[in-house]
């Protein structure tokens, strides 16, 4: 339990630094997409996607467990 832990936060800063480095650059895309408030509804769909992905990883890992405690 603490090494998934580790390793989930240890992967959660890894996406954040990366993403900083690619926030420095200023798009006229990324312009457009904030006066619009597009940008928005993608950073929302782009969190509800790396949500779903986790939930759906944790839940196989639950699933693992259960069958590697009855053999």
């Amino acid at each position: 339990m603490q090494n998934r832990i580790h390793y989930l936060l240890l992967l959660l800063a890894g996406v954040i630094s990366s993403t900083q480095s690619f926030a420095q650059e200023n798009l006229p895309a990324e312009t457009a997409m904030r006066s619009n408030g597009k940008i928005y509804v993608v950073m929302a769909i782009c969190i509800t996607i790396l949500l779903g992905f986790f939930i759906y990883l944790l839940s196989i890992d639950k699933k693992i467990k259960q069958i590697e405690d009855k053999q």
